[in-house]
């Protein structure tokens, strides 16, 4: 076969060709601009995405649990340990109690009273960790800090030097 020889051109093979190629590249478009908006439209590299969507998630079942004052299941969430109560003496960094006196209602080291709403308003990877901005009870003056380790799933109190800055 020479290259005066060459097959005829199908026309219609050619546009199931490009109609395959477009509606895979739309499809794949509408995934990436639906994965982006389920993760809380992060402005952080994608493949940081499903961090920020575990890291959501996870807060936001913590902060369902302190509203609804479930302070064991909300520890469980804490230190990602459902059955933190059949062993508790792995809880030595954090224990429950120091827990009970950070986030009950009427405990004196919780500055925010009882909780009853949450809102994320920043998120962004910091290192290995996310870092989150909170305003706890529509409060605007002092966002509550929270980091989330993708690795073990826990959370964590922010550094006190290491907050999101979220304007004036």
């Amino acid at each position: 076969m020479t290259l005066l020889d060459a097959p005829e051109f199908d026309e219609a093979h050619e546009r199931r060709r490009l109609v395959v190629f477009y509606s895979t590249a739309g499809l794949l478009f509408v995934l990436f601009v639906g994965f982006w908006l389920a993760a809380g439209r992060p402005v952080d590299y994608p493949w940081y995405w499903n961090s920020h969507l575990r890291g959501r998630m996870a807060v936001n079942s913590f902060l369902t649990a302190v509203e609804k004052n479930d302070l064991p299941a909300a520890y469980g969430i804490w230190i990602h340990d459902k059955d933190w109560q059949q062993h508790p003496a792995a809880q030595q960094t954090y224990t429950y109690s120091r827990f009970q006196q950070d986030w009950s209602s009427h405990s004196p080291d919780n500055e925010y009273g009882a909780i009853q709403s949450h809102k994320i308003v920043e998120a962004t990877m910091h290192g290995n960790v996310l870092l989150m901005a909170i305003y706890i009870n529509g409060r605007k003056s002092k966002a509550l800090d929270l980091d989330y380790d993708p690795k073990t799933h826990a959370l964590n109190f922010s550094p006190e030097d290491v907050q999101l800055y979220l304007g004036p």
